[in-house]
């Protein structure tokens, strides 16, 4: 019976690893470089509202909802004046949460600038660039 010494395993771990390595480095390491650079408006807020009540929008909307639904948990999402919903992601792999740079915009309606991605209606966005837009009128209720 052959044994297998350490140096035999260690070289047979190392041999698989290199071997892998070019197909790991093709999973999905990087940002698509095809992904398009848009800049979106629309209001930083929680998901759950807007998808389980249609009457919320971009512009009309319980604040008070909001921040308790994001203090909750709820996923911070940006939704435009016609409906879309966006996702804030990062431009890194693996992701990183966006929630922290997102928490001062929930409430506001935003212009936000990053390559967006598009995956059979989910929309997300690597935001490279924020800012508020104080002057688009918005319908706040304390609700």
């Amino acid at each position: 019976m052959k044994r297998f010494t350490l140096s035999h395993v260690l070289f047979a771990t190392a041999l698989s690893v290199l071997a892998m390595s070019p197909a790991l480095a093709r999973q999905g390491t990087k940002m698509d470089p095809n992904a398009k650079t848009m800049t979106i408006e629309g209001l930083v807020r929680d998901l759950a509202c807007p998808v389980q009540n249609p009457a919320g929008t971009a512009t009309n909307f319980s604040l008070k909802c909001t921040l308790d639904c994001v203090r909750h948990g709820s996923p911070i999402i940006i939704l435009t004046k016609d409906g879309f919903i966006y996702f804030p992601i990062s431009a890194d792999m693996p992701d990183s949460s966006q929630r922290e740079k997102m928490m001062p915009f929930v409430g506001k309606y935003v212009q936000a600038t990053g390559a967006v991605f598009d995956r059979k209606g989910t929309r997300a966005i690597a935001i490279t660039q924020i800012k508020e837009l104080k002057n688009v009128h918005l319908d706040i209720s304390e609700e």
